[in-house]
């Protein structure tokens, strides 16, 4: 049936901006072992990770299809208007790899009885987190 929403053959992209996308792409391939799908002149890179898509882009301006928004990359780590949460089988593993692969947490890996979680930043100061269930 058209006109359906959604429907089958959709598939959901997360858009991150980012300062340097060099290092970005660095951080989501080595650190975070995402897949590295396709990078765009220099200006965007397409990550596959976990069955989601990730786009980085660098900043830009408004344009014909968005005339009032400009794209940057957060301003203050310690204001988040959004985080990935990455749901992972074992906490304390998925926290030593990553440390091992230069995620810097926060703190380590925090017991809060239904959950185990522990946050770090990319690059940029994008929120993610790893969680645990208890």
């Amino acid at each position: 049936m058209s006109g359906e929403f959604p429907s089958e053959g959709m598939a959901l992209t997360v858009l991150l901006v980012v300062s340097d996308l060099d290092r970005s792409v660095a951080f989501y391939r080595d650190v975070l072992g995402a897949s590295l799908y396709r990078e765009y002149g220099g200006t965007s890179a397409v990550f596959s990770f976990a069955g989601t898509w990730i786009l980085l882009v660098t900043g830009g301006e408004p344009t014909k299809d968005k005339p009032d928004v400009t794209f940057t990359p957060p301003g203050d780590p310690k204001l988040v208007d959004h985080e990935f949460t990455i749901r992972v089988p074992d906490g304390q593993a998925a926290y030593d790899t990553l440390s091992s692969r230069g995620a810097e947490f926060l703190t380590p890996p925090v017991d809060w009885g239904g959950e185990i979680r522990a946050f770090f930043r990319d690059p940029d100061g994008h929120l993610i987190e790893i969680s645990q269930a208890g």
